[in-house]
């Protein structure tokens, strides 16, 4: 397997078409001059990673990747209210979701400054669902009857999952900023090559199509119109520009071209879904049933958390409850980390070559996995219910706007932080209609996926080595949790914790195929 780290440092080899701090200068001085790009070759990025956009696009763009994220960030921050019993709590959810964009905003802040620099957005860890609903089907999880829950708060004391929740997860956050710190991460890359990207995230992919689908199916036709209508702005006219009427001292009144259209498809996809869902709600073609599978495509759906929010916001440590230990919850916090490491070293490779520049070296990715473990501690103590990770539809949405500038990420963590402090403003993007984000998933998780299996290029397929650890691994992990679901008693050794954490493993499509692929790679001989 071959080594991804060049051990240059990772400044020296950010953009491999850097411009010099003169030449950077020089730029800055020309900002009246036209902005032009040559169509008749294809174009890799309009904003390289060191590159400053235009303010006014630089927010536009940001807000497009806030946008993209949105919906993760919700359904996440709900199923932690389920879990932890506030399910119909709409103050505690409330609370939760905010608390969730302000780490987020953070992390990612934190990651595109002095993590692994790359342009990553850091959002709610996905690799934590599916821990959270293990947990869900233990008995001492269980959410008391309607009654009794009534009279239950996250601030009392007899609701002690929610503590246990926490203070685990500060405890794996621990873990995980030790293995940053310490320089393992740097030592585990070296083993993990595109054999063990490959099926890893490929499975990954799997776990999304579900939560894609959540949110397409409350109104397909919507969904695919919006996710067509970023098709042909991204893909179909990528060779045109936007003729944009302009005004400078120098110049006047003139026309510039640019590919707007292309840039922002995204956001301008957003756009052309809502106005499609609100004409179909004022038309009569949604369902006005809340207990409707419709029901949430419809723009009012959520207009009541517009007057439910409050002003404002400030997420604090231990706002609902003192955290507690508990070893089960533990387990499933450890689980997520192991696969949250592994997911962000894959996605530090597949944004590295998306904005192309070279794989981040060992000490970049310390830093950023150290940064991550600190977020994921916090996010325990403030009561998120869940780590933090990078997002790989963030990812996807750079190859498709070809905009990799620092400054977009670093302004969309900004965006979240006003989402949580900001409690009306988080509403107002909180009201998009779900079958419009499940149009933008198509989109992004598809071209995060095309990302994924462009790692195969770097891999000999006439090998039959190379093609037997593939099939296996994938093949496993697919087996083994639909194994679990069938028989989720299963497994037996007689250590009541040791059966919790085995099963949660097995039940975690994405760590077996990782492990399996990891393994075959790193002990099956084979050449470079």
């Amino acid at each position: 397997m071959a080594e991804q780290s060049n051990g240059k440092n990772f400044e020296e080899c950010v953009p491999l078409n850097a411009k010099s701090k003169d030449a950077e200068a020089a730029d800055e001085n020309r900002q009246d001059e036209e902005v032009e790009f040559d169509i008749e070759e294809p174009v890799k990025l309009y904003f390289k990673i060191s590159d400053r956009p235009p303010v006014q696009v630089n927010i536009l763009l940001s807000v497009q990747q806030a946008l993209l994220s949105v919906s993760s960030s919700l359904s996440i921050s709900l199923l932690v209210s389920e879990l932890v019993c506030a399910g119909d709590d709409p103050e505690i959810q409330a609370q939760l979701l905010g608390t969730t964009f302000m780490m987020a905003g953070i992390a990612t802040l934190l990651m595109c400054t002095v993590g692994c620099r790359l342009p990553i957005f850091q959002g709610p860890s996905s690799s934590y669902i599916i821990p959270l609903l293990g947990l869900t089907n233990l008995a001492e999880w269980s959410c008391p009857n309607q009654e009794y829950l009534s009279k239950l708060s996250l601030r009392s004391n007899e609701q002690r999952s929610y503590n246990f929740l926490q203070g685990s997860l500060m405890v794996a956050g621990t873990i995980h900023m030790l293995i940053g710190f310490t320089g393992l991460v740097g030592v585990v890359a070296r083993y993990v090559g595109p054999i063990t990207i490959v099926p890893a995230l490929l499975l990954v992919v799997y776990y999304m199509h579900r939560i894609s689908v959540k949110f397409a199916e409350t109104h397909w036709g919507t969904s695919v119109a919006t996710a067509l209508c970023g098709i042909i702005l991204s893909l179909y006219l990528r060779n045109y520009k936007t003729p944009i009427p302009f005004w400078t001292k120098k110049r006047g009144f003139h026309i510039i071209w640019y590919p707007l259209h292309q840039v922002f498809s995204i956001l301008l996809s957003v756009i052309f879904g809502w106005i499609l869902s609100v004409i179909l709600t004022y038309a009569g073609v949604l369902s006005s049933d809340p207990t409707s599978t419709g029901y949430y495509a419809r723009t009012d759906a959520r207009n009541e958390i517009l007057s439910r929010n409050p002003w404002f916001f400030f997420p604090y440590p231990c706002q609902f409850s003192m955290p507690q230990f508990d070893a089960s919850a533990f387990a499933g916090a450890m689980v997520a980390t192991i696969m949250s490491i592994v997911d962000s070293i894959c996605d530090y490779n597949a944004c590295a070559r998306i904005c192309y520049v070279p794989f981040p070296p060992s000490h970049a990715l310390n830093r950023g996995i150290f940064w991550e473990g600190l977020m994921s501690f916090f996010a325990g103590i403030t009561g998120c219910g869940h780590g933090t990770n990078s997002y790989g539809g963030n990812i996807g949405a750079i190859g498709i706007s070809k905009a990799g500038s620092r400054l977009i990420l670093q302004g969309c963590g900004v965006i979240y932080i006003l989402f949580a402090v900001l409690g009306k403003l988080n509403a107002a993007f909180i009201t998009i209609p779900y079958s419009v984000l499940g149009g933008t998933m198509i989109i992004n998780f598809g071209i995060f996926f095309g990302v994924i299996l462009s790692q195969l290029q770097f891999v000999n397929l006439n090998d039959t080595r190379n093609l037997a650890i593939l099939g296996i691994s994938v093949l496993v992990g697919f087996m083994l949790p639909h194994w679990v679901e069938k028989r989720p008693d299963g497994l037996n050794t007689g250590i009541e914790g040791l059966d919790r954490t085995l099963t949660m493993l097995a039940a975690n499509g994405v760590f077996v195929a990782g492990f399996v692929a990891c393994f075959l790679d790193n002990t099956v001989s084979g050449r470079d």
